[in-house]
């Protein structure tokens, strides 16, 4: 049974069902209890929903689990009774499709952010999506599907704790919004490469918006692995018709793209919200008789941060890993570790992703620290301030692991060697997170002499590597680099060891080039020379500093002189800059101010860069001199501007924002005592709340943050509100703005209630509306007086009505 579903996808395209909850809501679904309740209150009604979708044509239907976790179960009172409603959804779906059709167990976001965007642990997400996929596996589902997710690591916990309390094929499915971006900003190859490593059976897009809207992201996905693809698009964005919500797409339109979808490669399909069984019918009728595009494309090791991806190897451009975010010989850093702080590791890593560094080496090995602890600390602090993908560098397993577990990409590991001992505690962890690893020439004797010998070492590890199920593709081996001045041909047998690697393994190489020149002068000579040579005989990553601007001349001139560099394209883009700041005669020390980097008042540079440990201490610094009011309006707020403005260009990501978010919260604290002394007074009070029936409060709680951090006062009523209670507490705080939030179509309605009982009895209050489905269109249809897409979107409406009623 576990590969049923999968050997019907070989042959067959597999047609998914459509909407349960907007079906439920016609039958009376009340707003007070979950979905799921009916599972055990109304089980023929489920069965009914099933049934007629599998006589509309699909062969796989979907339980009615979505929401079934203890964490959303608890806002119910029904936390306790996680098993015996998973069990009941798959026994219905059963019940309904017998032998003849696929049941799908569904299992929904936690609806939370796990750290660092919020407080949920990696742990404690996985122990809750392990107990559920644990009763729906032992219920009898054929697959479990991973859907509506829009975190890269709430997934990533989520796959891991089904893959081991199932024995099944796993779906994983994201929600990408404008932009082909998820809410925390992962890209669809992104998402590809990391869910791949993690052993995903099938990878796909549900939700985000109607099948045009989807259209970009299935064409990604199809043409980044070559899994199987699962497609389920909403039947269009939702309008308000007669006071009802309705969902446009109609059936036809939909089986349109449904076959569009097949055409670029995917092999399961169906729809999400708002869609019908009719919807199914005419996605069953295009797609009959269809046979599976196979796709075939080969793919370099591709490693990634949250909403990056960096290919290694082959023929492609060669990757600098930036080495500095290393304590050894540093001092400061060192302190600051001991001290478990992230200030120099965060700096450290910007600079070096402005300088050019692909990857980002991150080592927190201390003597006598929790390395552990730290290695999560540094791997969270650094993931938040840059995009770039990660190399985790240690040879302590317990330090690794957390590190993999705090990490929401597809990192490297720094480093395994060819000893038995190394390889047993190592390799496992590396195939369980999925990551790729640095293989080091090194064995129970020692660092091998000879290149042959060498080749021989990091032939082991290959070895051990695939008995542990580790791709070939997904091992990096470094031939080690040992001083010349202690041993003169160690160049060239390094320059050896390269060459066989290549040519008899076909594995990427890398090295640390630095060690080359210990203990010579002019050791920046020493580490050009070699890298040029390295890159002639085809190494695909060095380990070097980044800031160093002669290395990184060399780095780009040889990957030309390599071959590595296609028409020459990453030596143009960096010296024609170059160039032109020579004919100019300005000193390439002024190369950031050439770049028309703004530079900010310190104030506003802590904020734009989410230095949270710092602000306090600088809030402090400048109260001597400058007054409450001014370090907030005239520095603190316009920064979050200049956040909001890169959010907006796709420059930060929910990430960096919630980043400089905490750090505006840090610097207010500090404030906050000063501005009541002078009786300065906030912008405006807003009410904030996630309307009668909903559980969803993620977007709102950003939204929160963020406007309190601007100076308004914010009343955050919480999620599930009545309609009076947001009422009557505008009225109790003289507020100037609702706001409200509604992630489920079928709460959608109360929004409009609300602006109607607002006009009705003539109150003074503007209201901003917001949430996954809601549209600007929606917003307008019920009397609207914004549309808040975003968290920056939502403060600049409530900062425009308040100032225009002011």
């Amino acid at each position: 049974m576990k590969t049923e579903i999968l050997n019907y996808i070989k042959s067959k395209i597999l047609v998914f069902d459509g909407a349960m909850g907007t079906e439920l809501q016609k039958m009376g679904l009340s707003e007070n209890e979950p979905p799921e309740i009916w599972n055990i209150k109304k089980p023929e009604l489920i069965v009914k929903i099933h049934r007629a979708y599998f006589k509309a044509g699909a062969k796989a239907v979907t339980t009615n689990t979505f929401g079934a976790n203890r964490m959303k179960l608890a806002e119910y009172g029904l936390a306790h009774r996680v098993e015996e409603l998973n069990t009941a959804g798959v026994r219905l779906a059963r019940k309904a499709v017998g032998s003849e059709g696929f049941v799908a167990a569904s299992i929904g976001p936690l609806g939370v952010f796990i750290e660092p965007l919020g407080e949920l642990s990696f742990d404690e997400a996985y122990e809750i999506f392990f107990e559920q996929a644990k009763a729906l596996t032992k219920a009898g589902a054929d697959a479990i599907i991973l859907e509506t997710m829009s975190d890269l690591g709430e997934i990533r916990a989520a796959l891991l704790a089904v893959k081991d309390a199932a024995d099944i094929p796993v779906i994983t499915s994201m929600t990408y919004a404008e932009g082909e971006r998820t809410l925390t900003g992962t890209d669809p190859e992104t998402a590809a490469v990391v869910l791949e490593s993690l052993g995903a059976d099938v990878i796909g897009v549900n939700c985000s918006g109607g099948p045009r809207e989807l259209e970009k992201v299935v064409e990604i996905l199809c043409s980044s692995t070559n899994l199987p693809i699962l497609v389920e698009p909403n039947a269009g964005m939702p309008e308000l018709i007669n006071g009802c919500t309705v969902f446009k797409e109609s059936p036809q339109n939909m089986a349109t793209f449904a076959r569009k979808f097949a055409s670029f490669g995917a092999v399961m399909i169906g729809s999400c919200c708002g869609s019908t069984p009719e919807h199914t019918a005419a996605i069953a009728g295009e797609l009959k008789g269809l046979k599976p595009i196979k796709r075939t494309k080969h793919f370099p090791l591709r490693v990634t941060g949250r909403s990056k991806t960096e290919k290694i190897g082959g023929s492609g451009f060669p990757v600098i890993i930036g080495e500095r975010i290393n304590p050894t010989g540093k001092k400061h850093l060192t302190d600051e570790i001991r001290e478990g702080k992230t200030t120099i590791i965060k700096a450290e890593a910007i600079s070096q992703e402005k300088a050019g560094a692909h990857l980002l080496d991150v080592n927190v090995g201390v003597p006598g620290v929790d390395e552990p602890l730290l290695m999560k600390t540094a791997v969270q602090a650094v993931q938040s301030v840059v995009n770039t993908p990660l190399v985790l560098d240690s040879s302590n397993p317990q330090a690794l692991e957390a590190g993999l577990k705090a990490y929401h990409g597809k990192a490297v590991v720094n480093s395994v060697t060819a000893e038995a001992e190394s390889m047993e505690k190592i390799l496992p962890l590396v195939k369980r997170y999925g990551a790729a690893v640095i293989g080091l020439c090194l064995n129970e004797r020692g660092i091998p002499e000879s290149a042959v010998e060498r080749l021989a070492a990091a032939e082991r590890i290959l070895s051990y590597a695939e008995k542990f199920g580790i791709h070939s593709q997904n091992l990096i081996i470094d031939s080690l680099t040992l001083t010349v001045s202690a041993e003169p041909r160690s160049a060239l047998v390094t320059l050896e060891s390269i060459e066989l690697v290549k040519e008899k393994l076909g594995l990427s190489t890398v090295l640390g080039v630095s060690n080359i020149s210990y203990g010579l002068p002019m050791r920046s000579m020493l580490n050009r020379a070699f890298l040029a040579a390295a890159l002639e005989r085809g190494l695909d990553a060095a380990i070097i500093n980044p800031l160093d601007e002669d290395m990184m001349d060399i780095f780009y001139a040889g990957a030309v002189i390599a071959g590595r560099d296609k028409n020459a394209e990453h030596y143009v883009k960096r010296f024609s800059k170059i160039a032109h700041d020579q004919k100019e005669k300005t000193p390439r020390e002024d190369k950031e101010k050439l770049k028309g980097e703004q530079t900010f008042h310190p104030l506003m540079e802590a904020v734009i860069k989410g230095e949270k440990e710092n602000i306090a201490a600088l809030v402090e610094k400048y109260l001597k001199d400058i007054k409450p009011m001014d370090i907030l309006n005239k520095y603190l707020i316009p920064a979050l501007e200049e956040v909001g403005r890169k959010y907006e260009k796709g420059e930060y990501f929910l990430p960096q924002l919630m980043l400089s978010a905490d750090t505006m919260q840090e610097a207010f604290k500090r404030l906050k005592p000063e501005l009541e002394k002078g009786g300065e007074s906030s912008r405006g009070t807003v009410v904030l709340a996630t309307v009668r029936g909903d559980i969803h409060d993620i977007g709102k709680n950003i939204v929160a943050i963020m406007l309190r951090n601007h100076g308004f006062n914010v009343v955050d009523l919480g999620k599930n509100v009545p309609n009076e209670k947001i009422i009557e507490a505008a009225k109790e705080t003289n507020a100037e703005v609702i706001g409200l939030s509604a992630l489920m179509t079928t709460t959608m309605p109360r929004m409009g209630e609300i602006i109607d009982m607002i006009k009705e009895n003539n109150l003074p209050f503007k209201v901003i509306v917001g949430g996954a489905a809601v549209t600007e269109k929606y917003a307008q249809e019920i009397g609207a007086d914004g549309y808040g897409k975003d968290a920056v979107a939502a403060v600049n409406i409530v900062s425009k009505l308040i100032e225009g009623k002011n």
